[in-house]
């Protein structure tokens, strides 16, 4: 019978301190929760000589990993150190060790997380990553356990709180991306290279992780269609107010016979969708299923003390898997075969946003383009100014494959009197 749990901490940093705080503050919640204290007995350091405002003593502290992985009284590890290699290389090391361990760490998730999830089960060792996904919000646990009698057909969501603060801005406040950009850097939910963010690689490498849960299969990141928000030209913001919609960069996937689909991408959503008010730093996943239905997940999707919180409660159920002598028992193995949709079998409507020369027929000209692709066209809208020669012609189709939607743009881009296709976007939400 244990009479503590150790905890060997990776990390020391935002996320890392938060964990120190809520096991140090809430020590009197987890022993009633667990019937055992939760100490944590070393704390893995680049610099030991850091000022740093915590009550854990000195000698808590160490630079050498191997001084956390081989003290035989550390029962579980905690990765919130950050980066891809090293941190890999800690969780291996610490699962070869005998060790369950909780991390946060999205990216190793992402790129690692069949072979670290197969290395534990090998070993008999919890790995545990709700907070590498959503902040504070139970997504991983509510796919896993909440709704694993379910089936899930799709998914989609705003997963990155550094986009969706800029988005926020430039539409409520009219701010230009850049001053959106220096003030979500300013308030630290922007990294000083944002690029990771902005570019959607951040929300890719998440969807990875949410889509290979909810689908039971293995899903890489190099199988997700990605576009950043950089995409967004000037004016569509405005536009899609015109049209009833709200713009978000949102990922989705979706799955059915043909295989699965992944897309992080800047998306038309109309404004009646439960994501279109989802605003500033906040997160939301909207899930499908065939016997729940649909239902969303809100709330802090970044931030040491939501994160802090979702590590915790990783580290409370490994705790009680160690005290049940139940630790490593769930299995990870995918249920079905990787099979990724071509771009001939994913269907959306789409908006596109033309620059043309302002003459008799082109419009025309432009309407064959579409027809001679098979795709059918719900919306058409000029906007033109009387003293320019050019003119924006708006398209928003019927649903079309996302082949046809790229054949259809290659083409008017190629044709006389188009001056080009100054945005496309995927309208979320109908038909």
């Amino acid at each position: 019978m244990r009479n503590e749990i150790n905890i060997g901490l990776l990390g020391f940093g935002v996320v890392g301190s938060g964990v120190a705080k809520i096991l140090q503050d809430h020590q009197e919640d987890l022993h009633h929760k667990l019937g055992v204290p939760v100490k944590i007995k070393k704390v893995l350091v680049k610099n030991l000589h850091k000022n740093r405002e915590t009550t854990l003593s000195l000698e808590t502290f160490t630079d050498n990993l191997y001084e956390v992985l081989e003290d035989s009284s550390i029962d579980l590890i905690v990765e919130v150190m950050g980066g891809t290699f090293d941190a890999k290389e800690a969780i291996e090391s610490s699962l070869r060790a005998g060790k369950g361990v909780v991390t946060a760490n999205k990216d190793v998730m992402a790129e690692f997380g069949p072979g670290l999830l197969k290395l534990a089960d090998e070993n008999k060792c919890d790995l545990f990553y709700e907070a590498s996904v959503g902040g504070g919000i139970p997504l991983i646990r509510t796919l896993e356990d909440g709704l694993a009698s379910d089936r899930i057909r799709a998914l989609t969501g705003i997963v990155n709180g550094t986009t969706n603060f800029i988005l926020t801005k430039m539409k409520h406040e009219k701010m230009s991306y850049e001053d959106a950009l220096a003030e979500a850097t300013a308030l630290g939910f922007a990294e000083a290279d944002p690029s990771a963010d902005v570019d959607g690689i951040d929300a890719a490498r998440k969807m990875v992780i949410l889509a290979s849960l909810s689908f039971s299969t293995e899903v890489r990141l190099g199988d997700v269609f990605v576009r950043g928000m950089k995409e967004i030209q000037e004016g569509d913001l405005e536009l899609a107010e015109q049209f009833g919609y709200t713009v978000k960069l949102a990922g989705s996937a979706k799955k059915n016979e043909d295989g699965i689909e992944v897309a992080v991408e800047p998306v038309f959503f109309p404004n009646s969708h439960p994501l279109a008010s989802v605003n500033n730093e906040f997160n939301a996943v909207y899930i499908y299923g065939d016997a729940v239905g649909e239902t969303m997940f809100y709330g802090p999707g970044a931030g040491s003390m939501p994160t802090a919180t979702s590590v915790t409660g990783d580290i409370i159920a490994a705790c009680r898997n160690l005290l049940l002598g139940v630790n490593g028992k769930r299995l990870h193995a995918p249920q079905y075969e990787r099979k990724v949709k071509s771009d001939s079998n994913k269907f959306a409507r789409y908006f596109h946003r033309i620059r043309v020369r302002d003459e008799v027929g082109v419009l025309t000209k432009l309407t064959s383009i579409y027809s001679k692709h098979g795709a059918s066209l719900a919306t058409v809208v000029q906007h033109s100014d009387k003293k320019a020669a050019d003119a924006d012609l708006i398209f928003i189709t019927h649903q079309i494959s996302r082949q046809q939607h790229l054949d259809i743009v290659n083409e008017l881009n190629e044709t006389p009197k188009v001056i080009g296709v100054l945005s496309h976007y995927r309208v979320e939400g109908e038909e």
